[in-house]
């Protein structure tokens, strides 16, 4: 198989599984087929929803639209942090606006990006706070990237006073910082890099995490799991993060999909969603 080539569907789910985050317009979606071709293709795999998130304006504002095409498909709509060195008072009121809308399941992603220097980490801080607070005043959860950041984003969290409801998107941490996540009553959230075999304090950090606490995604397109990583991904692909997750942890897969499914309902609160 080519590395361009997306990886084969697999065998659906036993039971229904959400990708609790993913970007449909970087994998390609542009139109309301486009989106339901993708979201076809994760139903067949057992995947039945998902949560498109955005990282700039633009992104957003498609992020809300693609929502309302159809009603598998949730937004999450904020400024990325390595896009926030001119973040400013335009940039936040669109955002607010676009937060509130129905099929907005969180705020996010925000957080600190350590990794890359794109953005300096005070106008991300400030960014951060600023998202934080957002999340707060309109009542829905806050998504977080938290790239080689951990513990500025763990302070400006406890600092500012966190939201009901925390996601640490694609958790990066080591055992440590899960642990302290979890006691703080953060949700975790797993991507194809726990299937890595490479990623070894991650891979220890999914063990700790108890089932009800941690959501499960693909990041798509970036990430794609074991045994396909460096192809395109796609939400369908949840399915073998979920049977990696599965056979790292000796859960039960339809155990361990049911209660990440659960969690996703109860976190994004999906259930009480408007419909389109």
């Amino acid at each position: 198989m080519s590395r361009t080539e997306r990886p084969p569907l697999p065998e659906r789910l036993p039971v229904p599984a959400v990708d609790a985050h993913t970007h449909l317009d970087a994998c390609g979606a542009r139109t309301a087929d486009d989106v339901t071709d993708m979201l076809g293709r994760a139903e067949a795999a057992g995947v039945t929803r998902a949560v498109t998130v955005a990282d700039d304006l633009a992104s957003a504002r498609w992020a809300v639209e693609a929502a309302t095409w159809d009603d598998r498909l949730y937004a999450a709509v904020a400024i990325h942090p390595t896009r926030t060195s001119t973040f400013g008072e335009k940039e936040q009121a669109e955002i607010e606006r676009l937060a509130k809308h129905p099929r907005v399941v969180a705020v996010g992603e925000t957080g600190l990006d350590y990794y890359w220097d794109f953005s300096p980490p005070r106008a991300q801080q400030e960014a951060f706070r600023w998202h934080i607070d957002l999340a707060k005043r309109i009542g829905k959860p806050l998504m977080i990237h938290d790239r080689e950041a951990h513990d500025d984003v763990l302070r400006i969290l406890a600092e500012e006073g966190p939201p009901e409801t925390v996601i640490f998107h694609c958790f990066s941490g080591d055992e440590d910082v899960a642990r302290r996540c979890l006691d703080a009553g953060y949700v975790l959230s797993f991507a194809g890099p726990v299937t890595f075999r490479n990623a070894g304090a991650l891979r220890d950090a999914a063990k700790l995490a108890p089932l009800g606490q941690f959501v499960v995604e693909t990041d798509a397109p970036f990430l794609t799991p074991h045994p396909f990583r460096g192809r395109p991904n796609e939400p369908y692909c949840v399915a073998y993060t979920l049977r990696g997750l599965a056979e790292l942890r000796g859960d039960d897969l339809a155990e361990l999909a049911a209660a990440t499914t659960d969690a996703a309902e109860r976190v994004f609160r999906l259930r009480s969603v408007t419909a389109r």
